[in-house]
């Protein structure tokens, strides 16, 4: 879908905060309240947009360390390589997964109450798929920064 200048400013805005009423972002970006609502509605229709979350600090519900794992797979054949990825979709500690290309096969982003807990998701997630050569555990030291927002400065529509 091809975004012109007013698809682009409410997505800017939006990031920002999901929760802006559509007459404000109307203001912002100069059109009307109906005009909002059917871009916002056909960004989510075609895609651009895939849901609207809340962002809660992990830390202060209970879950303070950042933990990013890089894992290289034994076997790289795709039945296996497809268990280990729902095993990360299905586990609602990890956070972001990336299958890469490079020294590991896997780049897991995940939150943990404590070691303790990291120790018991390597053996669920790691351990007993029986596909894990090996794996390198990197424990945040300070989230400096943490988002998903996409640049929308130096697009053009």
């Amino acid at each position: 879908m091809p975004l012109d200048s007013y698809d682009i400013a409410l997505l800017g805005a939006i990031q920002q905060d999901a929760t802006t009423p559509q007459h404000a972002l109307g203001a912002q970006v100069n059109l009307s309240s109906a005009a909002v609502n059917r871009r916002l509605k056909k960004l989510a229709d075609e895609g651009v947009t895939r849901k609207t979350v809340s962002l809660i600090d992990p830390a202060r519900v209970g879950y303070p360390l950042t933990i990013i794992t890089e894992i290289e797979v034994e076997n790289e054949r795709l039945d296996l390589l497809d268990a280990m990825r729902r095993s990360f979709l299905a586990c609602p500690q990890v956070q972001q997964c990336y299958y890469v290309a490079g020294e590991c096969d896997f780049v897991v982003i995940m939150v943990v109450q404590d070691m303790a807990q990291y120790t018991e998701l390597t053996r669920a997630l790691f351990f007993e798929t029986n596909n894990v050569k090996r794996f390198k555990t990197l424990v945040s030291m300070s989230n400096v920064k943490v988002g998903l927002e996409v640049p929308m400065d130096g697009l053009t529509g």
